[in-house]
């Protein structure tokens, strides 16, 4: 399936219209099962599901490598019947096939319902305080030269195809120390394109990603760091504010937020002793 597809619309140039043809970003759900029993349906833009489940399932401590999964694939008929009597295609339906160590039981307190679309990734259930029981402090010694960081926007940017054809889309990018662009997902929702970039890295055996750092093309909320903190990554660049929930839980984590990554400017929230002059 494309991430983008055509619409015929109407577009106005002062006080003249014109009917022409525009590219927009394809928003479908996903329904993640895991051993063939539905866990969560979100709203994504199709592409790199299987990273998109691997990530999610991580990011959200219900596994806890790369090992606990056999196979991700889709599901075998063309079509599935929904729980609502719908109809799905099997380009929309991911299942999680888990190793024999690993028993997912519905009736079980593995099984958890989670609601999710395409703005908010935090699923209704987590907070700072669950977060931090299940999720040490970063204990990193790395460390960024600022010139690296302000280089990081543009890398970013020049590798969103998508965005510049649609300009509706977020992205995440995976730097490493020396500013090179490791991973970049593109998606309607941005916590689902880091869940991508994670799952990417999760399945690459990359994980713990203590000496890399997240960008995003928007602002830094709550779920964005609870999934670098999950993924151990100790540096985020966002290129927008902060929420204060973020913030509090970068402070939590001893994890580096940054904002309004703009040229030669940025915002440093919290653990600004990562980030050192350029000499």
């Amino acid at each position: 399936m494309e991430p983008t597809s055509t619409k015929l619309i109407t577009r106005w140039a002062a006080a003249e219209p014109m009917r022409v043809e525009d590219e927009l970003v394809v928003e479908e759900p996903l329904e993640i099962r895991v051993g063939q029993q539905s866990l969560i349906v979100v709203m994504r833009t199709p592409g790199h599901d299987f990273e998109l489940a691997a990530g999610f399932l991580y990011t959200e401590s219900l596994i806890t490598s790369g090992n606990d999964i056999e196979i991700i694939a889709y599901c075998d008929a063309d079509v599935t019947e929904t729980q609502d009597g719908s109809w799905s295609s099997l380009e929309n339906i991911v299942n999680v096939q888990l190793t024999e160590a690993l028993n997912f039981d519905a009736q079980s307190g593995w099984q958890r319902n989670f609601h999710a679309n395409a703005s908010c990734g935090l699923c209704g259930k987590m907070t700072i305080e669950s977060v931090r029981q299940q999720v040490s402090p970063l204990n990193s010694g790395f460390h960024i030269n600022q010139g690296v960081l302000y280089q990081l926007n543009d890398r970013l940017r020049t590798a969103q195809s998508v965005f510049e054809r649609t300009g509706g889309l977020h992205a995440a990018g995976l730097f490493d120390e020396t500013g090179e662009l490791l991973i970049v997902r593109e998606d309607i929702g941005r916590h689902n394109a880091v869940d991508k970039v994670i799952g990417q890295a999760l399945l690459s055996d990359l994980v713990p990603l203590e000496r890399h750092i997240l960008m995003v093309s928007g602002r830094a909320s709550f779920e964005i760091v609870q999934k670098a903190l999950f993924a151990r990554i100790p540096i985020i660049v966002a290129v927008s504010a902060a929420s204060t929930l973020a913030v509090d839980l970068a402070e939590e984590g001893n994890l580096t937020l940054i904002g309004f990554m703009r040229g030669q400017s940025m915002a440093v929230y919290t653990c600004p002793e990562r980030v050192f002059r350029e000499s």
